[in-house]
């Protein structure tokens, strides 16, 4: 069976299990971070500046996990809200939150389908969320109707290049190019998780359709300190020295967009 229910609980049912695995364990010190990074190889938002100042912005962050991104975005004055499909995740992100003293709503939910009304936010931002693990036709057509005229998304993905370098089987990326560029848009890996990785124009073309105008797409490399993730095999830091390993994506909505409600 296929379609996207069917997705919504292959991509659950994997997330509860990284959770316990992994993602639980490393939420704290990942809540306690002082400077906000952007990935695998944690590269400094001071060195990109894709957010911008983000004091007194309403945020949803699609894709929360533990909601370590959010907490980071309240500290610096923002008023976020994190939204996950995964309830072992929030109920991690509920923990650190006590922990660490930072509230703010979190909501279990599909980033495609959103249970808040129109033009509630000014910025969207998903690190490793909905970026990856939704179908970009539709929850970039969501994050429109959640943003407010000339609001602003940021999104970070796999790079193009860093996928079409992954073994079929899976593995870290490699140094020739191992699969179709076509067959990216929806990834089935056999580790269980379904995965959307759209060429640049694809992009493009997606975002453009749902009113965006792209400023910035920032390709991050691993600094050359760097050490390779103990985790997520991706790409090793070698790797990611030399090509890069992730796609940052900074899209503005033009204040003639249209919303869609319902």
């Amino acid at each position: 069976m296929t379609g996207p229910d069917v997705d919504l609980e292959i991509n659950r049912a994997l997330w509860t299990f990284v959770n316990a695995e992994f993602t639980d364990a490393r939420a704290t010190s990942a809540w306690a971070a002082r400077e906000i990074t952007w990935g695998l190889f944690e590269v400094p938002e001071s060195m990109i500046r894709a957010l911008g100042d983000v004091a007194g912005l309403d945020v949803i962050e699609l894709g929360c996990g533990t909601a370590y991104f959010s907490a980071w975005l309240a500290r610096l004055g923002a008023r976020p809200v994190g939204l996950d499909l995964t309830t072992a995740q929030l109920d991690t992100a509920r923990r650190c939150q006590q922990q660490f003293g930072i509230e703010f709503p979190l909501l279990a939910a599909d980033g495609a389908s959103v249970p808040l009304v129109d033009a509630s936010f000014d910025l969207v931002v998903s690190e490793y969320g909905a970026s990856v693990w939704c179908d970009p036709e539709c929850w970039v057509r969501e994050a429109a109707r959640l943003l407010r005229p000339n609001g602003r998304l940021v999104f970070l993905t796999n790079s193009v290049l860093a996928t079409l370098c992954v073994p079929a089987e899976e593995g870290e990326a490699q140094e020739r190019l191992l699969r179709p560029q076509r067959d990216l848009n929806r990834v089935h890996w056999p580790g269980g998780g379904i995965e959307f990785h759209p060429a640049h124009g694809d992009w493009i073309r997606i975002l453009r359709a749902g009113g965006f105008v792209v400023e910035a797409l920032h390709e991050l490399y691993a600094s050359t300190s760097a050490e390779s993730p103990d985790y997520y095999g991706i790409a090793s830091a070698n790797w990611a020295s030399q090509w890069p390993s992730e796609d940052l994506w900074v899209a503005r909505l033009c204040s003639s967009a249209p919303t869609r409600s319902g």
